[in-house]
């Protein structure tokens, strides 16, 4: 029988246990509620049942060892057009897109980008690493590479790394970087829906073209529209060891 310690106290407690088991990396929350439902989750000695809750000082353990699985990573550069996922009538979504490549077969996207926006995505078949990099628990970096329609104000970057009213949501401090009369890389902390092309309708302008360059230490780079690259050795150590699990 393994032992998993629980974390410092956190903000956040008590948690379900199956959220808890996902942010220790034990496996996706939705793996979790299979693993309580074989029984093989304890919580302080006895067996967890599906709606548990966490605090800091409880002991949960895990019954008998977890079968191993191999682990995939790709950076995935998505076309303006193609849906993330849940394509309507004559839509194409990323796995439709990637289904003959190999180890292609159970990967998903992590995170979304609108059909109108391009650029990078991650792609595995590692839940757990959704729970660490989408969570607003955490500040992970999204860089984005923006073309407007009309130029640029001289107030546009200060306004903007300020934060933004969008219908009443002040959004969080950013970095924004002019690259043009017309363009500028802007890089966030949060993702709420939209967001880019609501904080510059806010500033009374619009967005015509949206591109992600980087996730963290994965960058976009020359990878063309519609290719993937696997993510490997030092840069997937960096990625892995930033999102908290290594």
């Amino acid at each position: 029988m393994s032992k998993t310690p629980p974390p410092e106290p956190k903000d956040g407690y008590p948690m379900r246990v199956n959220k808890y088991l996902a942010k220790q990396g034990i496996a996706t929350r939705r793996g979790a509620d299979e693993l309580i439902t074989k029984k093989r989750v304890l919580l302080n000695g006895r067996i967890a049942v599906l709606g548990d809750k966490v605090t800091p000082t409880d002991r949960v353990e895990m019954v008998g060892t977890l079968s191993s699985k191999r682990y995939f990573y790709f950076a995935y550069n998505k076309p303006v057009g193609v849906i993330t996922h849940s394509p309507q009538l004559g839509e194409k979504d990323i796995k439709q897109s990637v289904a003959h490549g190999k180890d292609m077969a159970n990967v998903f996207p992590v995170g979304r980008l609108d059909k109108d926006s391009s650029g990078l995505i991650i792609l595995t078949n590692d839940g757990r690493v959704t729970d660490r990099l989408l969570s607003p628990e955490y500040d992970h970096e999204k860089e984005y590479r923006v073309r407007t329609l009309d130029p640029l104000r001289e107030s546009f970057k200060k306004s903007m790394e300020a934060g933004v009213n969008i219908e009443g949501y002040l959004t969080a401090p950013c970095k924004v970087r002019k690259t043009g009369p017309q363009s500028f890389n802007i890089t966030l902390t949060e993702g709420k829906k939209h967001q880019i092309r609501r904080m510059v309708a806010a500033m009374h302008n619009t967005v015509t073209e949206l591109e992600r360059v980087r996730i963290l230490n994965i960058r976009l780079e020359d990878l063309k529209p519609g290719a993937w690259r696997p993510i490997t050795g030092d840069e997937l150590a960096t990625f892995l060891a930033q999102i908290g699990m290594k």
